[in-house]
């Protein structure tokens, strides 16, 4: 089988990891910057917020178990609840607010590399549609010139402009 009838595709990496050359000019001007890298694993970026987030709170609890100890340690009195509640609820506050932010933060990480993603995605579109165009311009090139001589040799072009399904007045 020949490779003749492929069109390539310009400007797009190789799957084996290598960079296709640019043969065509796309129409994209040249300052335009390349979107940021998205992060090699984002699976290990984010094993690493929730390993984070584990630590902030097992360091609560051991806070949190340390105060219980020293309350029963030094006699349990209405005076001694009251300090553990005043030390429990701001560590219990200081923990949710903690994932609340983190979580927020991963939320933005996550809305930007989807943005990243499809501005990628809808340049390549862009790239295939001026691709698709210029291939599309090519072949009413080639069949105008096919008809033309067509003509010129004296042969019918009603079988070419019916295949070709073009209107009565396109050549």
């Amino acid at each position: 089988m020949s490779d003749a009838n492929t069109r390539p595709v310009y400007g797009q990496q190789d799957p084996l990891g290598g960079s296709i050359p640019d043969e065509v000019e796309s129409g994209a001007p040249d300052d335009v910057e390349e979107p940021a890298a998205v992060p090699a694993d984002p699976e290990r970026r984010s094993w690493s917020r929730d390993l984070r987030f584990m630590l902030v709170v097992l360091a609560a609890i051991a806070a949190l178990f340390l105060a219980f100890a020293l309350l029963i340690a030094f006699s349990p009195t209405g005076a001694a609840i009251s300090a553990l509640a005043v030390i429990a609820a701001p560590i219990a506050t200081m923990v949710a607010a903690y994932y609340g932010i983190s979580l927020a933060l991963r939320q933005v990480a996550d809305a930007r590399n989807a943005a990243v993603t499809a501005e990628a995605r809808a340049r390549a579109a862009e790239a295939s549609a001026h691709e698709s165009d210029a291939w599309a311009a090519q072949m009413e090139s080639g069949l105008r010139v096919a008809v033309s001589k067509l003509k010129g040799a004296g042969v019918s072009t009603s079988d070419v402009e019916r295949a070709a399904g073009t209107p009565d007045e396109f050549f």
